[in-house]
């Protein structure tokens, strides 16, 4: 066999399972548009340089058919690729969307490794006490009455770990509906700046298959960028995450 021969096989082992670990990022941890925002682009170039790439090139390199101890060099590159992926993919998995948090006049992305154990046994619900692995639940918060405890959050908020953070606080999302439509504003006070940004938008609204008029928006905080949440204007359901940034918009309210 040629070392060409050995790395095209090597190649097509490495696409297949690339393949697998595309479709499990993109259609269960991190729904599009959540992706990008997210920061698992990042981490898929890591791990297909990686899986794809840099084992079969390897193979390319020392393969020597008849060659003493062929074996073990392969041996040692599978293992190599196998231990990059498996870490690769433990980072990926650490850092996956769990909870979509409806927080008074915002959505938060929130990832898996945001949320402190402790914090997550404390959860209101025991549906809210364990990080989901098909993507993200979609939940509500509900503030304490003023008190001591509210005070600790407002500390806790300016530290950097608000509200979102603490499932204890979390309820269904349907009882958080009204806070967040107070807050919701009509796609008219959404800037499209530019052609490529208005047609994102109008098809997100042909895709929720209801009239523009009965549509308002949000912001959606996330790691590496902000969203906006289009919702039904009567229900407040959620219906179609664009990767529009929202801020200039509410900053001009």
């Amino acid at each position: 066999m040629s070392r060409w021969k050995a790395a095209a096989i090597h190649l097509s082992i490495s696409a297949a399972i690339g393949l697998f670990v595309g479709i499990l990022l993109f259609g269960v941890w991190y729904p599009p548009p959540y992706f990008h925002a997210a920061g698992a682009d990042e981490l898929v170039v890591l791990l297909v340089g990686v899986d794809v790439v840099l084992g079969p090139l390897l193979t390319l390199v020392v393969f020597k058919s008849g060659k003493k101890g062929m074996k073990f060099d392969l041996a040692v590159i599978a293992i190599t690729q196998t231990c990059a992926l498996v870490y690769g993919m433990s980072v990926v998995f650490r850092t996956r969307p769990v909870f979509l948090v409806a927080a008074i006049d915002r959505f938060v992305l929130v990832a898996a490794n945001e949320i402190d154990p402790a914090d997550l046994i404390a959860g209101s619900k025991p549906e809210f006490r364990s990080l989901s692995w098909f993507g993200p639940r979609t939940v509500s918060v509900k503030l304490p009455p003023i008190s001591k405890e509210r005070d600790d959050l407002m500390f806790s908020g300016l530290a950097g770990k608000d509200v979102d953070k603490f499932p204890k606080f979390y309820v269904e999302y349907t009882e958080g509906v009204a806070d967040i439509l107070k807050s919701a504003m009509p796609l008219d006070a959404l800037k499209t700046p530019d052609p490529t940004t208005e047609k994102l938008l109008a098809e997100a609204v042909d895709g929720t298959k209801i009239a523009r008029d009965r549509l308002v928006w949000v912001p959606i905080m996330v790691n590496k960028a902000s969203l906006t949440m289009l919702l039904e204007r009567d229900s407040g359901k959620p219906l179609n995450a664009v990767a529009i940034d929202p801020w200039p918009s509410v900053q001009h309210r």
